[in-house]
């Protein structure tokens, strides 16, 4: 999905371009607003994650590849419009310093993968959860299914705007400026691809990450203010009761979840997961693709496409960016390929993380202090004194689910009061919650 330079005319990158100035500056006010410190390397782990699953590459039936985004499952984690900040970082890194998709053509791409996929996608499983309970199955399938769209969604966009350009873009006598392929021909390669390949896996791959942190680690689920306000369903119906001595009971879901001291969202499970990830990716280049030329112009198949030569404009732009610190993930010379795409994923993995992180300082106070930025922010101070009052409650070893429910309920009385009342109203709505 990711289209290089000289596919698409100067005039279709800059509209897109364009069209995507207003997405990052909304985008840019809603994660500064919504994501606070203690979700900000989530949202590092899942731009990095973004770019190791784009880097493993399926094989299609036409001879090219294709590859899931996970750009939904952030959305679905952090919310849509942190999904197009952290796909739209690793697109940038991907372009700069591996050149896989190009640099005229950045806007075109975020555009498909950092705008429309995650919003496609995650607005489809919103409808398609409904008010479920957080720790249900319906839930995972909502997530598997928006995931599936929207990467279809953002391929159907790959596949109009390439087939256009023929047909808007050509010399005098016909012959195409820019990419070769018909709608006739692209819409079938593209979306066929995804529909049948690269969808599955990403329904896969978004139910099994969901599944898995729907058992071993709610908190993260949590992040995204539209779970915050979801309950859980009553402890009889997803688990058993808890043991008084404080212990979680064995596979429970309505219970209190220990992925971290004091009910935090602990970040082991995640780096695991990635440095895994980052160790498998040479598995992606068991699938080269170069049916499209994706590549360089030089391997298109110009019979197939009946022309005589590349497009001038293809020919011409194919090039502009010349500064890829790993050109297509490799060594100069092509040695070590094996070595070179690891070495890659990486650097990669570290580099977005690190662009992550320094934006977030930009954009917001790396730590919000509860004495410091909680004046200012009642809804963190409340989520604060929320997530302390839970702790005390787990260390307790009150039996059953029954304090998760009223400390949720004292979060919703709190975010409903939240711009009307104190800093101090949370703290007694928490205390309140909490059995003595």
């Amino acid at each position: 999905m990711h289209i290089p330079d000289g596919y698409l005319s100067p005039a279709t990158c800059a509209g897109l371009g364009a069209g995507m100035v207003p997405a990052w500056w909304a985008a840019g006010r809603r994660v500064r607003r919504v994501v606070t410190s203690r979700s900000v390397p989530l949202l590092a782990l899942g731009s990095a994650f973004c770019f190791v699953v784009m880097m493993f590459n399926v094989p299609v039936p036409n001879g090219t590849t294709a590859h899931a985004a996970g750009g939904v499952l952030v959305a679905i984690l952090l919310g849509p419009w942190a999904a197009v900040i952290a796909v739209s970082t690793a697109l940038l890194i991907q372009a700069l310093f591996f050149g896989d998709g190009g640099v005229l053509a950045y806007g075109a791409n975020c555009f498909n993968l950092a705008l429309v996929m995650p919003m496609v996608g995650y607005g489809t499983y919103r409808l398609a959860a409904g008010r479920s309970a957080l720790t249900s199955r319906r839930r995972a399938v909502a997530a598997g299914v928006g995931g599936y769209v929207g990467i279809n969604a953002g391929a159907l966009c790959v596949a109009i705007e390439l087939g256009l350009q023929p047909t808007l873009f050509h010399d005098a006598q016909g012959a195409p400026l820019y990419a070769p392929f018909h709608l006739s021909q692209t819409i079938p390669a593209v979306l066929g691809a995804h529909l049948l390949v690269a969808g599955v896996v990403e329904l896969a791959l978004t139910v099994g990450v969901l599944g898995y942190l729907q058992r071993a680690n709610q908190p993260v689920l949590r992040l995204n203010p539209a779970h915050a306000r979801l309950r859980h369903r009553p402890a009889a119906v997803d688990a058993e009761p808890e043991p008084a001595s404080g212990q979680g009971a064995r596979g429970g879901a309505a219970g209190p979840v220990r992925p971290g001291r004091g009910g935090g969202t602990g970040w082991r499970w995640a780096l695991i997961g990635l440095a895994v990830m980052v160790l498998l990716t040479p598995l992606g280049l068991l699938a080269p693709g170069t049916a499209f030329g994706e590549s360089s112009p030089r391997q298109l198949d110009l019979a197939a496409y009946h022309l005589d030569a590349v497009p001038h404009g293809l020919q011409r732009y194919a090039g502009f960016w010349h500064g890829a610190l790993f050109d297509g993930y490799g060594f100069a010379g092509a040695r070590h390929p094996t070595v070179a795409y690891l070495v890659s994923a990486l650097v990669g993995t570290l580099v977005i993380g690190g662009v992550v992180l320094g934006l977030s300082a930009l954009v917001g106070p790396r730590q919000r202090r509860r004495h410091g930025d909680a004046a200012g922010h009642p809804d963190d101070a409340a989520d604060v004194d929320l997530r302390a009052a839970a702790g005390r409650v787990q260390d307790s070893g009150h039996p059953g689910g029954a304090p998760d429910v009223d400390l949720r309920a004292a979060a919703d009385r709190v975010e409903n009061s939240a711009h009307d009342a104190p800093a101090e109203a949370p703290d007694r709505d928490a205390a309140a919650a909490v059995p003595a």
